[in-house]
This record gives C-alpha cells, sequence and structure tokens, in this order.
C-alpha cells in the first residue's frame, strides 16, 4: 500500500504525518487489496480569520475507488471522521462484493 499525504497552504509537522500514517496503515485490515491511497490536509480560510482544517482520502482499490472530505477545527478530528466514514464505506462495498 502507497501512502501519499500532501499539505496545502502549510507545512506539516511530524506528529501530524506519523498519525495519519499509522492510522491510514489500519485500512488494511478492512481490505486487503489498496493499491493507492492519497491524504490531502488543508487550510480554508472561508471565513476572514476562522481557518477550518479540511482532511480529503482517497483510496484506490481494485476496480473502485473511494473518497472522503471533512472539516473541523484541527486535523486530528478532520482525520479521524473521515476515516471512520472512509471505512464504512469500504466495509459496505467488500459486503457487496462478497454478497
Amino acid at each position: 500500500m502507497n501512502v501519499n499525504i500532501q499539505t496545502v497552504h502549510f507545512a506539516a509537522d511530524s506528529k501530524l504525518v506519523d498519525y495519519v500514517t499509522k492510522k491510514m496503515i489500519k485500512l488494511n485490515t478492512f481490505h486487503d487489496r489498496v493499491i493507492k491511497v492519497d491524504v490531502f490536509l488543508k487550510l480554508d480560510n472561508v471565513v476572514h480569520t476562522i481557518k477550518d482544517k479540511i482532511a480529503e482520502i482517497r483510496v484506490q482499490v481494485p476496480r473502485h475507488q473511494f473518497f472522503v472530505k471533512c472539516s473541523s477545527k484541527s486535523f486530528e478530528e478532520s482525520f479521524d471522521i473521515a476515516f471512520d466514514s472512509l471505512v464504512n464505506q469500504v466495509k459496505k462495498q467488500k459486503e457487496r462484493v462478497i454478497a
């Protein structure tokens, strides 16, 4: 599994990158044929000074692609919510394939 982490409009510290990488490795427990994972961490300043943190995750498996986007006040929270949603999508798709 190839995990690609990109940050937009900021430089991520090593703790955040390690956190994201460790969580994405857990994805192998839900789907054993993950080809590629792209994680985008972005700063979004829609309102003048309040900056929301956006986490986008794109996962490629054979013959399917998953995408999740979530925003909140911290990258960890955004990533956790997006990861949980992604896990639900992967589980539903795998159940459809098995059934």
